[in-house]
């Protein structure tokens, strides 16, 4: 079992290097990493940040963030977010970057794929055969690598497909082994880029973003860190520029710069 000191040493290390509160998490770290730190021979806790802090190579650090951070996540979750999207942001969008034909959409908390693919959808169903002549190639990041991986291979179950609209999953998936499970076709893969990416690190885009999806992410941070990520996501988004978070968050009303246009869904 863990000791307070080692709990308090782990979620030290995680809000320092990844903005992650874990004060009030000690029974979720005991149980994730538990059955790993007795199965790999080391004694304790302790033993086992010893190695993860001297590990040069970094892959202890990897596993430690992939153990702490859930992913849940699913096909059509909070779906009036995508209908507020293509409906009344994509529109817009269009219409002001006619010219350019460069849409930036960035999806922070890419988790196993899902919410990225249905982004790039939603994309293709409003573009529909103009799509070609736009870019509209979504960023897909994550801080943890395990996920990005299955993301990558972009394979789900029947089960997680059944509530997609059917012509989406004819249209963007193929079936496998023998019909339980569906491949994302590499017409829809290679619209959405996936990217390793810590969000307490600085931003590296070249240039402001259109549309930022930081849903269901925020829950991990304390508000001094929320505030601070939330001024630097305003900072990267164009004027005009739209931020949706999960429909269980919520900003400060009193010290966000955003306009609020619904309680999940803010314009710069």
């Amino acid at each position: 079992m863990i000791t307070d000191e080692e709990f308090r040493r782990i979620s030290v290390f995680m809000k320092q290097r990844y903005g992650i509160d874990l004060s009030q998490k000690k029974v979720i770290v005991n149980g994730r990493l538990e059955n790993y730190i007795r199965s790999n021979g080391w004694h304790n806790f302790n033993e086992y940040m010893d190695v993860v802090e001297r590990d040069k190579s970094g892959t202890q650090e990897k596993m430690l963030v992939n153990f702490l951070t859930t992913n849940h996540t699913y096909f059509m979750r909070e779906f009036e977010h995508f209908d507020y999207f293509k409906k009344i942001v994509l529109p817009g969008l269009k219409e002001k970057e006619a010219r350019s034909k460069d849409l930036r959409i960035w999806c922070g908390a890419a988790s196993t794929g899902e919410e990225p693919y249905m982004i790039a959808m939603v994309l293709a169903d409003f573009f529909g055969l103009e799509r070609s002549q736009w870019d509209t190639k979504v960023l897909a990041t994550d801080i943890s690598t395990k996920v990005l991986k299955q993301a990558l291979t972009g394979v789900y179950s029947a089960e997680q497909l059944k509530n997609l609209p059917d012509q989406w999953k004819r249209h963007f998936f193929k079936p496998v082994a023998g019909g339980a499970q569906y491949r994302v076709t590499d017409e829809l893969k290679k619209e959405v880029v996936f990217r390793q990416f810590n969000l307490m690190d600085p931003f590296p885009f070249k240039k402001k973003m259109h549309t930022i999806f930081l849903r269901n992410v925020m829950i991990y941070f304390d508000e001094k860190t929320k505030e601070q990520l939330v001024q630097k996501v305003y900072d990267a988004l164009e004027p005009g520029g739209y931020l949706f978070i999960g429909t269980t968050e919520t900003l400060n009303r009193n010290s966000t710069p955003f306009q609020i246009i619904q309680p999940s869904i803010f314009k710069k």
